[in-house]
């Protein structure tokens, strides 16, 4: 009786996710400065629609969206990852300094390029980011590997993430004024400017390491029980961990490179989640993570273009906003779990 509970319990929640996803597809599809119909949108997607509708549809708000839905679920993602391997509810790509970190290298790759009169392709973007996540994330390891505790871990990522947004800003201070019009928008976090070339590349980005995050599932499991019981379980842990590394690094890299660093979303996301199912199972999280990932960043996005339009907010703004006061009840729950 429990277990088919529980299915069902699974099922509902995976209904409601999915849910959620087409709704808010839907809902950002019609919503903008210019508003559009269903019907219009129904053209357009079928190759019946033109004229200005079509164009804003199919150029502009489709690929955005599903960027955010693409970016929003890997972002989510590489923070589960991470809290798996640190065994911290808080552990996060923004928290960790690894998004700043990659903001750092690509911000450099930019305005080298705009000064050459160059472009950096989009696998070139991320290569960089993912260059400079996993020197930040080599340095974050180098600091776990002599303390436990997850308080000065979090305050060196914090650290780290707060020297690199410094070397960042300095950079762009001294650039050119064309260059920094360019960063400005990346900057701070945005969806904004997305092309169906980028929106290919940071799929197949993302889908590898999603797929590769679910085969990892029983492992990850077992690592949850300890590093020793997932030994005396035949787990490779060694592996296991530079697996995780690389997964989460590359999916904060792919994040970063296209949307810029954006807060809170691997935190938040995978603690709620994990609320929502009475679970923290990898089979169900993976999954679970990506699309609460892509539910939370289409839903801040929304806010982001309407909330002061025509003024769009910086996605990571609204981000912080939701996402923030949830890290805060995760730190008490924690705190009153301990002391109780």
């Amino acid at each position: 009786m429990d277990r088919g509970r529980e299915c069902l319990r699974y099922t509902v929640c995976f209904a409601l996710l999915v849910a959620a996803v087409l709704v808010l597809l839907f809902v950002n599809l019609v919503t903008g400065s210019v508003a559009l119909t269903p019907d219009e949108i129904w053209g357009s997607l079928t190759g019946r629609g033109e004229g200005a509708a079509a164009m804003i549809l199919l150029t502009i708000r489709l690929p955005r969206l599903l960027a955010a839905l693409v970016l929003g679920g890997g972002l989510a993602l590489s923070g589960f990852l991470l809290q798996t391997y640190f065994n911290n509810p808080i552990a996060g790509p923004f928290v960790l300094g690894i998004s700043s970190g990659a903001k750092l290298v690509i911000a450099f790759l930019m305005i080298g390029s705009l000064e050459m009169g160059r472009t950096v392709s989009a696998w070139g973007m991320i290569g960089g980011a993912f260059a400079g996540a996993m020197l930040t994330m080599g340095f974050i390891l180098l600091v776990s590997s002599h303390t436990r505790r997850s308080s000065v871990l979090i305050i060196c990522g914090v650290m780290v993430g707060y020297f690199c947004t410094a070397v960042t800003d300095f950079m762009v201070t001294f650039a050119s004024d064309a260059n920094i019009v360019n960063l400005h928008n990346w900057s701070r976090g945005s969806f904004s400017g997305m092309t169906w070339g980028n929106l290919g590349v940071m799929s197949a980005v993302t889908l590898v390491c999603l797929v590769a995050a679910f085969l990892l599932a029983k492992p990850m499991a077992a690592f949850q029980l300890g590093e020793t019981a997932a030994r005396s379980l035949g787990v490779n842990t060694g592996r296991l961990k530079v697996a995780l590394i690389l997964i989460a690094s590359l999916l904060a890299a792919c994040v970063t490179a296209f949307a810029g660093p954006i807060s809170f979303v691997g935190i938040a996301v995978p603690q709620v989640m994990k609320r929502m199912f009475r679970s923290a199972r990898p089979i169900l999280m993976v999954p679970a993570s990506f699309l609460g990932g892509g539910i939370f960043c289409l839903f801040s996005d929304l806010l982001a273009r309407t909330l002061f339009a025509p003024t769009e907010l910086s996605v990571s703004t609204v981000t912080a906003a939701f996402g923030a006061p949830i890290v805060v009840w995760v730190m008490l729950k924690r705190r009153s779990g301990e002391n109780g």
